[in-house]
């Protein structure tokens, strides 16, 4: 597998875990597996710009369990942006589609790296507008 399919997974498999823990009344494992890929340092800027740690967005996405029934959230546009001995960044787009609504965001995120596994360690993200939608809820502005 080709570095970059390999962090393509990567996303895609975070980005699954959370759509099935906030989409269904998943399992407990799946909350962990999405939290075990945060590095213990992990920080985010979400699209409100507010930057939260760790604990902020795990309590978060722990209180939201099954909060958006039948969430989906495709990923598309994968591209690697540096590497470094340690170190990956990455950008991509992550489209959530829920009850007939779509928003898009584009996601900068560090992630660590030891060769083998990945952590996230820091995300950025920045939500597209489309002409004559609204960036939050993609309803016609």
């Amino acid at each position: 597998m080709s570095p970059l399919a390999e962090l393509a997974d990567v996303v895609v498999d975070l980005h699954s875990d959370l759509a099935e823990w906030l989409g269904s009344d998943a399992p407990p494992k799946v909350f962990d597996r999405f939290a075990n890929a945060l590095d213990d340092g992990f920080t985010s800027v979400v699209t409100t710009g507010d930057a939260i740690d760790r604990d902020a967005l795990l309590a978060g996405v722990w209180s939201a369990r099954n909060a958006q029934p039948g969430l989906e959230i495709a990923i598309s546009e994968v591209a690697e942006i540096a590497r470094a001995t340690n170190l990956v960044v990455v950008r991509f787009a992550a489209e959530n589609h829920y009850a007939g609504i779509t928003s898009k965001r584009r996601v900068t995120a560090v992630l660590r790296t030891d060769g083998q596994l990945y952590s996230w360690r820091s995300v950025h993200e920045t939500a597209v507008t489309t002409p004559g939608r609204t960036p939050a809820d993609g309803h016609p502005a």
